[in-house]
C-alpha cells in the first residue's frame, strides 16, 4: 500500500480570483474536496506539504489523511491539480474522498529487478516497454509498485502484463497481452562485400587536360609536315 500522509486544511469562506490571489500571497493555495458520499468543500492548504506527494513515484496513489479544522478528518487522494506554466508553482488542487469499501481505479508503476540473461550472456538489448499499469482494488490494497524479475529473460522472449505478479484482490485493467519488457538481438551493421577481380576504376582525366594533350599532338603533326615539305 502507498504510504499514508497527513495534511492540514482550513475552510475557505471566500471564493473568486481575488480571494485566491490573496490566499496564494499568504503562502497557501485553494483546493476542493469532494466525493465519497459527502458534499464538496472548499479548503486552503499549504502547497509545500503537497509537493513531495507530486514528486514521489506513488504520488497519484498516495492516501492522504486530511484534517479540516472545525469540520472533519477524511481520507483523500489527489485527483487533479493546476500549476503555473512558467515556474511550476501549484495554483489549485482537487481531492477526492476515499472510503475503505470502495474499489478504486489507479495507475501504479512497474519495477524490474535482476539482469536479463539475454543481455548478460547473449549480448542482446533489454527494452523496458510499459512502465505502469491500471488496476482496480480497495484503497488499502493499492501497491506502491509492481515488481517483476527479468533474470530469465533471453533474446526473443518477453514479459507481458498477464505475467505480472499481483495480489488476487487486485484486478489488472490494462490489456494482458501488452508487452512490459523484452530482450532483442543487437543488429549487426551490414557490410558491402568487395567484388573480387574488379579493380577500382581510375578517376576520369579532367577535360581540360585531355583537350591540352590533343592540341599538343596536333601541333607536333603540323611541325612534322612542314619539315617534310621543306
Amino acid at each position: 500500500m502507498a504510504q499514508a500522509l497527513k495534511i492540514d486544511a482550513e475552510l475557505r469562506e471566500t471564493r473568486g480570483k481575488n480571494a485566491a490571489r490573496r490566499l496564494r500571497r499568504s503562502g497557501r493555495i485553494p483546493a476542493v474536496v469532494y466525493g465519497g458520499g459527502g458534499s464538496a468543500v472548499s479548503v486552503a492548504v499549504d502547497p509545500r506539504k503537497i509537493a513531495p506527494v507530486l514528486h514521489s513515484e506513488a504520488g497519484h496513489t498516495s492516501i492522504l489523511t486530511m484534517e479540516i479544522k472545525g469540520l472533519e478528518t477524511a481520507r483523500v487522494m489527489l485527483r487533479d491539480w493546476q500549476a503555473e506554466p512558467v515556474h511550476g508553482s501549484l495554483l489549485h488542487l482537487d481531492f477526492v474522498r476515499v472510503t475503505r469499501d470502495t474499489r478504486l481505479r489507479v495507475r501504479v508503476p512497474i519495477h524490474v529487478t535482476g539482469e536479463a540473461q539475454g543481455v548478460k550472456v547473449q549480448g542482446g538489448i533489454f527494452e523496458f516497454v510499459l512502465r505502469e499499469v491500471e488496476i482496480e482494488c480497495l484503497p488499502d490494497e493499492i501497491p506502491e509498485h509492481i515488481s517483476v524479475d527479468v533474470t530469465d529473460l533471453t533474446i526473443g522472449r518477453n514479459i507481458r502484463v498477464a505475467h505480472l505478479p499481483v495480489s488476487p484482490n487486485i484486478k489488472v485493467l490494462t490489456d494482458p497481452d501488452r508487452v512490459v519488457a523484452h530482450v532483442v538481438a543487437l543488429k549487426a551493421e551490414e557490410e558491402k562485400p568487395a567484388v573480387e577481380g574488379v579493380e577500382a576504376a581510375a578517376p576520369a582525366e579532367p577535360e581540360l587536360i585531355r583537350k591540352g594533350k590533343a592540341e599538343e599532338e596536333a601541333g607536333e603533326e603540323a611541325e612534322k609536315e612542314k619539315e617534310s615539305k621543306s
